[in-house]
């Protein structure tokens, strides 16, 4: 088991996230994954840097933990030639420590350029699948052309590749995308502790790594972990089809107006009891996933960083021994 810790983008700005991925190093995790928003979920939250700007100074400022997106939409918002370029750009940079997630994307985020989004669910697939199969095209080296149904690459070339390509992890919340990320990926992003996500995934053929974000939020009492949720995070609660389809953050506000601290306590470890946090990431282990993403929504980051260290990284390491 490897366990990552979340950058909360859309809550703090690009030199704070820097400063806690090198302490997040420091403190023993294996890896760290970014949003890559344009928006934030929530306005409060109040902030949405460029994700690779972010991950290329935590390249430089590091030496040992690995990076990876947690997803990276390459459809709409990014066509898949520039984020083939800009994921053998961070591999080259940080010596192989880059994975690359992607997912279908929401329309928070890909509505911004004017183009539109895609109404279903099969239109995000099909154009996800396009997507990866341009990247992995480029990936091979040379001049490369590429017609799609949505997607079209006309004679390009990534001139710096890394002799190894990075890890493509898919996100899925389903059959089709975990056949799709047994297909063209190299391994399984989810945030939900399904089991059948994994299931379908190795059924399709996939062996990768398979992450999967476990929500919590630490302070020193439940109260005010809870609280902070609540305050910036509730829009979690909504389910993948609300977070998918809304187009602003104002639309998350109104939708979550319901939310109470009970809700957030169902859902997240809440404290600084390291039990807690044991009894959220068991299910997870439970279903199979093998990357852990701690994916704290707490007020105080430092404080979480050293709770890991200190009380929380060995016990969780014992769960999968």
């Amino acid at each position: 088991m490897q366990i990552g810790y979340k950058l909360a983008a859309e809550a703090f700005g690009p030199t704070e996230l820097i400063r806690q991925a090198v302490r997040a190093e420091a403190a023993g995790f294996d890896f760290v994954e970014i949003s890559d928003h344009y928006h934030p979920w929530l306005d409060n939250q109040g902030h949405s840097p460029f994700a690779w700007t972010v991950l290329g100074a935590i390249a430089a400022r590091t030496e040992r933990i690995g990076l990876a997106t947690g997803v990276t939409c390459p459809t709409v918002r990014y066509h898949p030639a520039i984020i083939a370029q800009a994921a053998a750009t961070l591999a080259l940079v940080s010596e192989g420590r880059f994975t690359l997630g992607v997912g279908s994307g929401e329309r928070l985020n890909e509505h911004v350029v004017g183009t539109g989004f895609p109404e279903s669910v099969h239109e995000r697939h099909r154009r996800l699948r396009e997507a990866l199969e341009i990247i992995r095209l480029l990936w091979r080296g040379g001049y490369q052309s590429y017609r799609g149904e949505y997607l079209q690459l006309s004679d390009a070339r990534v001139f710096d590749l890394p002799d190894e390509p990075p890890v493509i992890a898919v996100a899925a919340g389903g059959r089709a995308a975990a056949h799709l990320a047994a297909e063209l990926g190299d391994g399984l992003f989810a945030t939900e502790p399904k089991a059948e996500i994994v299931e379908h995934y190795h059924g399709s053929g996939g062996k990768g790594p398979r992450y999967a974000e476990v929500p919590m939020a630490w302070a020193e009492d439940p109260h005010t972990a809870a609280q902070a949720a609540l305050d910036t995070s509730r829009w979690a609660l909504t389910g993948w089809k609300v977070m998918s389809e809304l187009p602003n953050p104002v639309n998350f506000a109104a939708a979550t107006t319901t939310v109470r601290e009970e809700d957030i306590r169902k859902q997240f470890a809440c404290g600084s009891d390291p039990e807690d946090y044991l009894n959220a990431a068991r299910p997870y282990l439970d279903a199979g996933f093998d990357h852990l993403v701690m994916q704290n929504a707490g007020p105080d980051p430092d404080g979480f960083i050293d709770f890991f260290r200190d009380d929380l990284a060995d016990r969780l390491r014992a769960l999968d021994a």
